[in-house]
């Protein structure tokens, strides 16, 4: 394979990855319009299905080197309740509140609340155009949620979903800057696959704790989001997202993950028939161009 074509195939993974990661709010959305499921119910069942799937990759990597130490797996267990459990059940009990659209773009503020952890916790100071790219990415949230927030009931929970969304990326970003040096250490895939079965034991817990008897007694249509959301857009974009990362480096997938929140906002519009209009339009360009502005600065 020349190296052409090399780097070609990571474009592919890459765009692939993130366009089924974009399905995930939208098949939220249909669960939550089919049946009377609760987040509680819809977050286990992406954890248990897809549970099989990181278990295997975690056996079939158990002894590649360096081996895990004690604080290794209490980073691991730690990191995965952080950034896969906790992340992503603020998630599914913020898309309730908010449009997948919306919710997407939230969650796409994840690298400028990096920036903004590495600068309290790791000291690290942000140069001019990382401040700028921050405005920017503030202001078009803040012009997006504009027409919806309001002294309501309805703008109440409206902003209360996007707190929770917020608080979701807050999460995913605490847990990259935390697990950046447990990740050079013991390698990408098996640190995700480690992680991620590690999330699935409160998801259980809360799940038994919880729900009543009939919880999974669910239309057959909420069982076939469930089965798409685990393995479409959970467990296949990681391993395509990872790949992607190998062939075209950091720089390049960020230019590829710009698609997402557009994808996600346009498909909402045509699917779940979530408003899409030029305020919104304006407030999205602002964050992917705060995005990128810092995601193509960091080679």
């Amino acid at each position: 394979m020349t190296s052409a074509s090399y780097r070609s195939w990571g474009v592919v993974f890459a765009l692939a990855g993130v366009l089924c990661f974009s399905l995930r709010p939208i098949l939220i959305k249909l669960s939550y319009a089919a049946a009377a499921v609760t987040p509680t119910t819809l977050l286990f069942l992406r954890m248990a299905i897809s549970l099989p799937f990181f278990a295997a990759v975690g056996f079939y990597l158990r002894n590649n080197q360096p081996g895990l130490r004690g604080r290794d797996w209490a980073a691991v267990a730690g990191l995965g309740f952080l950034g896969y459990y906790a992340a992503s059940f603020l998630d599914f009990i913020g898309l309730q509140y908010v449009g997948a659209g919306v919710g997407r773009l939230i969650l796409f503020l994840y690298p400028m609340l990096v920036l903004t952890l590495s600068f309290f916790f790791l000291h690290k100071v942000p140069t001019r155009r990382e401040i700028a790219a921050l405005l920017l990415s503030y202001a078009g949230i803040a012009l997006v949620v504009s027409d919806q927030i309001g002294t309501s009931g309805e703008g109440q929970l409206f902003l209360f979903g996007v707190l929770l969304v917020f608080a979701s990326a807050l999460c995913y970003a605490a847990y990259l800057v935390a697990g950046s040096q447990i990740v050079k250490r013991i390698g990408s895939m098996r640190f995700t696959a480690y992680s991620m079965a590690v999330a699935t034991v409160p998801a259980f817990i809360q799940f038994f704790a919880l729900e009543p008897a009939g919880a999974l007694t669910l239309p057959a249509s909420v069982w076939v989001y469930a089965v798409i959301l685990a393995t479409v857009s959970t467990v296949l974009p990681l391993f395509l997202q990872a790949e992607a990362l190998k062939r075209i480096g950091a720089t390049e997938f960020a230019l590829v993950g710009a698609v997402s929140p557009v994808s996600v906002a346009v498909m909402s519009a045509l699917g779940l028939g979530e408003p899409f209009g030029p305020r919104q339009m304006t407030g999205a360009a602002l964050v992917i161009g705060g995005v990128l502005l810092v995601s193509l600065n960091r080679r």
